[in-house]
């Protein structure tokens, strides 16, 4: 393991971002190896800090949300209504690659910094600015969290089975996908600087980022003119494919060729499925599914989802059981990728904290953060100092309130 990769090595972001989407892009960003600077308001920092499952930790300023994504970052406190702190800014972005912010549109402009102005203090700087709605439309000025994107985006029709849709997903699926979706237009645009020398104005949408991601689902509506509806655990271009019941656990089986249909029904000896008309082709059992699941969990009832799994796992047809969170954190498979690692808590307790790393592997390594996650301004001294403030400088500031 690598404590992160040096894809981006030399490579300086200003994070301004708060909460999810941008942060998470951030935390990206520093695991492929560059210096993410942690701007935050004086005195209270990212909300994230406040956010999370453990109320002492939230009052601590270390909240699990804040906790889960910013390992690797350096926070500075910075007041951008101050005109102190206006000029530090200035000089930072003069010298960085990358800005990141996730306001509402307009709000950094408001605050006298315009994409212009940016591209006049840095003509290289790539400036990202991640929002619920984009930069432009007549839904550009309103509010969005997850929640709202994941309805507005058609995510919550389509999940869940016909009585329970809409459903929200289990997890912040639009902010993670806003981030993933920023990280990747950044390490783009950074390309092209490095033949151009010219920065970039990238303006991602979480909510185009969500329909973008539901391509096959969308496309559906495109292309086939089918209206997509919430079809629970199946498969909607396959059958057998979903969810199965067993005598102990619930099974996933996607036999979604031929080959894999006829393996799946010769391991569980279940060949009389074979001639059966209603299932003889990829159509006419989705036409059936319904009876076709009726008639394979005739058979996997007689046993756990445990053993059908170890009796397929080696035929060709993708199965596995479904897990809780908490089962699925023990896979041996995550353990030996090294997905998980350790970095000291932020607040010195004796305890380790464990993060996420990067899901992509680099040269063969795991990667993960460099460093723990940064208590409120704890790297403030230090930055002004790399930016050429002096000590007494520095001091100065921070009387004045803009640190």
């Amino acid at each position: 393991m690598q404590p992160d990769a040096d894809l981006l090595a030399g490579v300086r972001v200003l994070d301004l971002t708060n909460v999810l989407a941008g942060p998470f892009a951030g935390y990206q960003l520093a695991l492929m190896g560059a210096d993410v600077i942690k701007v935050e308001v004086p005195g209270t920092g990212d909300l994230a800090r406040n956010l999370g499952g453990d109320p002492e930790l939230s009052a601590a300023g270390l909240g699990i949300s804040f906790l889960a994504q910013n390992s690797g970052k350096r926070s500075l406190t910075l007041d951008l209504k101050n005109p102190a702190g206006r000029e530090i800014f200035e000089r930072l972005v003069r010298e960085a690659d990358v800005l990141l912010e996730n306001f509402r549109p307009g709000v950094l402009a408001r605050l006298g910094f315009p994409a212009e102005t940016l591209r006049e203090l840095n003509a290289g700087l790539v400036y990202c600015a991640v929002s619920g709605f984009g930069q432009t439309g007549p839904m550009r000025g309103r509010p969005a969290y997850d929640q709202i994107i994941q309805g507005l985006s058609g995510i919550m029709s389509v999940t869940g089975t016909p009585e329970s849709a809409p459903t929200r997903t289990g997890f912040p699926i639009a902010d993670t996908l806003g981030g993933y979706a920023a990280a990747f237009a950044i390490s783009a645009a950074l390309v092209k600087r490095s033949r151009t020398g010219i920065g970039s104005f990238l303006d991602v949408s979480m909510l185009e980022t969500a329909v973008a991601a539901m391509g096959w689902v969308v496309s559906d509506y495109l292309v086939g003119g089918r209206i997509p509806r919430a079809m629970g655990n199946e498969n909607a271009t396959s059958a057998p494919s979903g969810t199965f019941r067993t005598a102990e656990g619930a099974l996933n089986i996607a036999a979604n060729k031929q080959e894999q249909y006829v393996e799946l029904c010769r391991v569980l000896d279940r060949r009389d499925l074979l001639t059966d008309e209603r299932f003889a082709t990829r159509e006419s059992r989705k036409t059936h599914r319904a009876e076709l699941k009726a008639e394979l969990e005739k058979t996997l009832v007689q046993a756990s989802a445990a053993h059908w799994d170890s009796l397929l796992a080696d035929s060709g047809v993708p199965v596995a059981p479904v897990l809780t969170v908490e089962e699925a954190l023990s896979l041996d498979q995550l353990a030996e990728r090294e997905l998980f690692h350790e970095v000291p808590m932020p607040d010195g307790r004796e305890r380790s904290l464990r993060v996420l790393g990067s899901s992509v592997h680099v040269d063969g390594q795991a990667v993960g953060p460099s460093s723990r996650p940064p208590r409120l301004g704890e790297h403030t001294t230090v930055i002004l100092a790399e930016l050429g403030y002096t000590p007494a400088e520095i001091a100065a500031l921070a009387a004045k309130g803009a640190t």
